[in-house]
């Protein structure tokens, strides 16, 4: 199975669909953190920083100044999204992941999290984010709807195409361009080199992510470019995306006329890329949550405050 944005996590086999441990029935707190468990929220880290330096770089060429609300509910719209498309993947790809070991243990499969919860929790975030996308202006309104689309249709890429991480590509790229479109309500072709940046990043750690379960997905008929052209073939259309990635970063640097601060951490990033390639070879994929999340949780976070250092260095108003 290709990756997905999260990690398997589970209850353990024992686990009775709707029970505590001593046996009485689940309180509906305990189906909201199974449910935040299911869609990992805490992994909502990877997409953010990307959406903040669109929508701060903006803010800065509006007025120099950072609008709190809008970036609240900017956050919220993000957040809400994310969690929509996580929801609806696991609900998707639920008998496939009973039938890998890997993932065998998640909530759907395992009954700690049922259909209709999951479907519950998937309509409220869906909700959520259009409201905020309503309450930011008539454009992010407008255009939500498209936003959704690439969410729904990749987890059923890998049924169709060996490159279902294009699609999760795509659906990333939507991020940091409606930030942009949330503080200014009109078009930027500057957001949309980030936002392509961010796609190409995130379908290459996706390759990575999906090396993992080739054999699986041979067994199943998942179709992924691991599974289809080999785990080396993968890793080194990765390493290819990533150095896009970086061309496209120092590209928007370039068209935003960003600083030192930016440029320096843009350097910090390329070198956590290749440090990312290093850890992860065809034969040995035993570092690959480390490269997975540790390295590319460190590579949002990193570019984001340099980013916004080099804002307020030039005059960004907090």
């Amino acid at each position: 199975m290709t990756a997905d944005g999260a990690a398997a996590s589970g209850t353990g086999a024992g686990a009775v669909p709707g029970t505590r441990p001593g046996g009485g029935p689940a309180a509906s707190g305990g189906k909201v953190k199974a449910f935040l468990r299911l869609v990992m929220i805490e992994h909502s880290v990877f997409a953010l920083p990307f959406a903040y330096i669109a929508a701060l770089t903006a803010m800065y060429q509006v007025d120099k100044s950072v609008h709190w609300t809008e970036l609240l509910i900017v956050t919220v719209a993000m957040v809400g999204m994310r969690t929509f498309a996580m929801a609806c993947n696991r609900i998707i790809d639920r008998e496939i992941d009973s039938r890998n070991p890997r993932t065998a243990g998640r909530e759907l499969v395992t009954g700690a999290v049922s259909v209709r919860t999951a479907w519950t929790g998937a309509l409220i975030a869906l909700a959520v984010f259009l409201g905020a996308a309503a309450a930011l202006n008539p454009l992010c309104l407008a255009l939500a709807p498209i936003a959704v689309v690439p969410m729904v249709v990749y987890p059923y890429g890998k049924r169709f195409t060996n490159f279902p991480h294009a699609i999760l590509g795509l659906a990333q790229a939507i991020g940091p361009i409606g930030a942009w479109l949330a503080v200014t309500g009109t078009w930027s072709w500057d957001a949309v080199i980030l936002g392509v940046a961010v796609g190409i990043w995130i379908g290459g750690f996706d390759l990575i992510f999906g090396s993992q379960d080739v054999a699986a997905d041979r067994a199943e008929g998942v179709k992924s470019v691991p599974a289809r052209f080999g785990v080396p073939a993968a890793l080194h259309g990765a390493r290819a995306c990533h150095a896009i990635t970086t061309a496209l970063l120092a590209w928007y640097g370039l068209a935003t006329d960003a600083g030192a601060f930016f440029w320096v951490g843009l350097v910090i990033v390329a070198v956590a890329f290749g440090y990312e390639h290093t850890i992860v070879r065809p034969h040995d994929l035993s570092r690959l949550n480390r490269a997975f999340f540790t390295v590319n949780g460190f590579i949002g976070i990193t570019l984001f405050v340099f980013a916004l250092l080099d804002l307020v260095v030039r005059g960004l108003m907090v």
